[in-house]
């Protein structure tokens, strides 16, 4: 029979073992922050793509959500299959893709998201995300439902492909209508919520003076994914995550209901170095607001 000093330094053993294995835990939950390549734009180009990637992935990154994807440039030169073995080569993933469909919303024609899922599906992304809405096809509340409409048709071709479609807000759906609705409120109303899911830009919804926790609260689990982008204290343009008015941690600790699995940090303008820029927000996201996806 082991002693009862013995049982005692054992029992400890284990309990700083399962520590340690909660740590390494956390730390890999602390690695799945994303970046929106969009920051990038100004940066990266067909010679440096490959090193650029490298770089982020050395930052901490673990996910990217890429963008602009054309028949023409691929991804920065790379076919799918090459650019899917770079991030492979990083320990990266490519949870979801930026895109725009004018096309769909002036036409009806749903060529460009076809070629954007036969691209993702190579690489593996999950998500097919509208990035931006024109303004020709948002004027008033039949625009904004006829919109909504096209949205569904296209949540349902992406299924086809084993994807799901996404909704990237700025603010402008946000403003009132003639009608006293928003475009947003639209969208979220007339779409299916299971083709449709929305992407939240916490920068553009705070802008906007709507309060992202109180679209979660009335639309539980629609927001898979969100932008995580901070407003400067004085010109209320794009700071660092940290570094501005947006509380984060209030918004991080409803993760459940708002359904959020990925979260990209993005900058759409840097005035100083880029680098500097997204470690920053990194590095505050990985150190103060995780953990709250743990609770």
């Amino acid at each position: 029979m082991p002693s009862r000093r013995t049982f005692v330094k054992n029992s400890s053993l284990l309990t700083a073992a399962l520590l340690f294995q909660k740590d390494l835990f956390y730390s890999e939950e602390k690695a799945d922050i994303g970046l929106q390549m969009y920051t990038m734009r100004k940066l990266i180009s067909h010679d440096n793509a490959a090193d650029i990637i490298g770089r982020i992935a050395a930052i901490g990154f673990r996910e990217l959500e890429i963008f602009a994807y054309t028949e023409e440039n691929k991804f920065w030169g790379m076919k799918p299959e090459a650019f899917k073995a770079l991030l492979g080569l990083h320990g990266l993933t490519a949870p979801s893709a930026h895109t725009t469909l004018p096309l769909l919303f002036s036409e009806g024609k749903t060529d460009e998201l076809t070629l954007a899922c036969e691209a993702a599906k190579i690489i593996g992304t999950k998500y097919i995300t509208v990035a931006w809405l024109d303004e020709k096809y948002r004027k008033n509340a039949g625009d904004y439902k006829n919109v909504a409409t096209k949205l569904n048709t296209a949540g349902q071709l992406c299924r086809q492909y084993g994807m799901q479609l996404a909704y990237h807000n700025h603010d402008f759906e946000f403003k009132q209508l003639a009608d006293g609705t928003t475009g947003y409120d639209i969208i979220l109303k007339n779409t299916d919520k299971e083709l449709v899911k929305m992407e939240l830009d916490l920068y553009w919804v705070t802008k906007a003076g709507i309060d992202p926790v109180k679209l979660f609260k009335e639309n539980p689990g629609r927001f898979p994914m969100w932008h995580v982008k901070d407003m400067n204290k004085t010109t209320g343009s794009f700071t660092e995550v940290g570094s501005g008015t947006i509380d984060f941690k209030r918004i991080f600790k409803k993760r459940k209901s708002a359904g959020a699995g990925h979260l990209f940090i993005e900058q759409d303008e840097i005035p100083g170095d880029v680098w500097e820029s997204i470690t920053k927000s990194y590095d505050y996201t990985r150190k103060n607001l995780m953990r709250f996806l743990q609770s």
